[in-house]
């Protein structure tokens, strides 16, 4: 089978574009589900009833997404690209099918399972298999396109639930059927053009339960603490206990195993630890401070849940448009390092602009802020995905990119945590000093009417309580939330500054491969050592040869 120098399958331009097409049509399906059914909750609840289980609806998609990623990294590694992804996508397809036809709660939170246990692949093996065919110097121009579709997800996801919450809210996971459906084709008969030598190996299923279980604890405790549990009880203490000793036995079986789920080797090269150091960091403050500003334009500015993920979208055109231009940069430089810093900088400088937000201020000036961070985001996603590619060899590709995916949605979920008790604390505080005033204005009428929506306990995840609240109250409400925001942005803007120490230590390597025009580097105009020339480009023709004679014999193979 005829291949690059490097081992890589030659595939020509049409074959990539309709990989891609498939690849981030299975990513969008994941990342839209992310954001698609928190706008639709209340709707969904409200007809199937179990208001106590409410927040399970997305805690089973976040445990079964986040702990199955390193998993889909390594059965890639041992069993190959495309009947994990297959089995990645068909899986949440009959998800999507049995969420849509649930009759109550149990069964859409186990269908929700379900679901995350698709797209914890989706996500990860995205990255892997574009990894297969395209070298790390030409690889950001395309991973560029991945992140345009966090950003796509983000804004499509709240408008769609929006829509779909009015007519019919089947029809939010009934629509990924037919998507599904097509990326199966698509990536179905590109995919058959991949090669790939299965080799002798003794799964880890040991490593791969002390993983998921001690992930899961984690997770857990992290969505209950402050919420279903105080975070000093037992429950969540045992939570975290639990989790740190299952933490401790995975790494001992990784390490005296042949073929561990997670090579422990990899954190040998600084690359792949400083990255993937960074990719938590910045989860943290990427996760931990963006689910803030919808509850900021709901509110303070009475934006319905809808039109706050329509005001998001000059963030996502801060990080779609980034994104892009990151990743063509990457590809003609050839080098990386220098864009997670710059990143990690501009979300410095996003977070403390936000400390800044008042009742007041004006959405454009929001916009504003908005644009800068998306701007950091943008620099930062993809580039340090790429990072971790560049760092491992082929064999380790599918365990070392999940492994950047996996730390950076367990970083979101630590942000999450920590900033929502960061939030919570201050806005007690707030609340105590503002809101007895506030109602001390009323008349008695209106403070009954007050009482009986909860008086001092009224909760910031109802902004239409809040809205329908008397003006001195809901002004009171007001300024105590945009108040406590601030020491939450401020929070991440300190956070953020660890990324830029950190992405400051990574070395600054030559990204492998041709570049652009065919040569393997060019001097770096940031610093360091200029890249080696050479590299020979190859022809149309022998492309298109190349590619029609793999199809051939991979026919034959198959």
């Amino acid at each position: 089978m005829t291949t690059e120098a490097h081992g890589r399958p030659v595939l020509h331009a049409r074959q990539i574009r309709l990989l891609m097409f498939g690849l981030m049509t299975g990513m969008l399906l994941a990342a839209l589900d992310q954001t698609i059914v928190g706008t639709a909750l209340p709707t969904i609840v409200g007809e199937l009833g179990g208001i106590n289980h409410y927040s399970w609806v997305v805690t089973a998609y976040l445990l079964a997404s986040t702990a199955s990623t390193p998993l889909y990294g390594k059965m890639a590694d041992l069993y190959g690209r495309r009947p994990v992804f297959l089995f990645s996508i068909g899986t949440f397809l009959l998800g999507s099918l049995l969420a849509g036809l649930s009759q109550n709660m149990t069964q859409l939170i186990l269908t929700r399972g379900v679901q995350g246990l698709g797209a914890g692949g989706l996500m990860t093996l995205a990255f892997t298999i574009i990894s297969d065919v395209v070298s790390p110097r030409e690889r950001g121009r395309y991973q560029g396109l991945f992140g345009a579709v966090f950003g796509l997800s983000s804004v499509a996801g709240p408008l769609v639930g929006g829509y779909f919450a009015e007519t019919n809210w089947r029809w939010i996971f009934y629509i990924n059927v037919p998507l599904a459906i097509l990326a199966i084709v698509v990536c179905y008969h590109v995919m058959r053009l991949i090669p790939f030598q299965r080799r002798e190996h003794a799964i880890d299923w040991l490593g791969a339960g002390l993983l998921v279980a001690g992930v899961s604890c984690l997770l857990l405790g992290l969505s209950w603490g402050g919420n279903q549990y105080a975070w000093s009880s037992g429950v969540i203490i045992g939570l975290f206990v639990a989790g740190a000793v299952l933490g401790v036995l995975f790494v001992l079986q990784e390490a005296r195993v042949p073929e561990p789920i997670l090579p422990l080797r990899l954190f040998r090269s600084p690359t792949f630890a400083l990255a993937n150091s960074a990719g938590f960091v910045l989860g943290l403050v990427m996760f931990g401070s963006i689910i803030f500003i919808p509850l900021y334009l709901q509110i303070v500015k009475g934006a319905s849940p809808t039109r706050s993920g329509l005001l998001m979208l000059p963030m996502m055109a801060g990080i779609i448009i980034t994104s892009v231009l990151t990743g063509r940069a990457m590809s003609r430089i050839g080098r990386y390092k220098w864009f997670p810093v710059a990143g990690s900088a501009v979300l410095v400088a996003g977070m403390l602009l936000f400390t800044r937000l008042a009742v007041d201020t004006s959405l454009w000036v929001a916009f504003g802020y908005m644009v800068v961070i998306g701007v950091g985001l943008g620099l930062c996603m993809q580039s340090l995905i790429l990072a971790v590619q560049n760092a491992v060899s082929v064999r380790d590709l599918g365990a070392g990119t999940s492994s950047a995916t996996f730390f950076r949605s367990l970083g979101g979920s630590f942000g999450v945590a920590i900033l929502g008790a960061v939030l919570s604390s201050q806005l007690t505080d707030q609340l105590a000093a503002r809101l007895p005033g506030a109602i001390a204005q009323l008349p008695p009428d209106q403070r009954a009417a007050v009482a009986a929506r909860g008086g001092a306990n009224i909760s910031i995840n109802d902004p239409a309580t809040i809205l329908a609240l008397p003006g001195p109250v809901r002004a009171a409400i007001q300024a105590a939330f945009v108040e406590s925001l601030h020491l939450v942005f401020l929070t991440t803007g300190l956070i953020a500054i660890l990324a830029v120490l950190v992405t400051l230590a990574l070395p600054n390597d030559q990204l492998r491969g041709a570049g652009p025009q065919g040569a393997t580097g060019g001097a770096d105009p940031l610093g360091g050592k200029a890249a080696a020339p050479g590299g020979k480009p190859l022809t149309k023709e022998s492309k298109e040869e190349a590619a029609a004679d793999m199809e051939a014999k991979s026919q034959t193979m198959l």
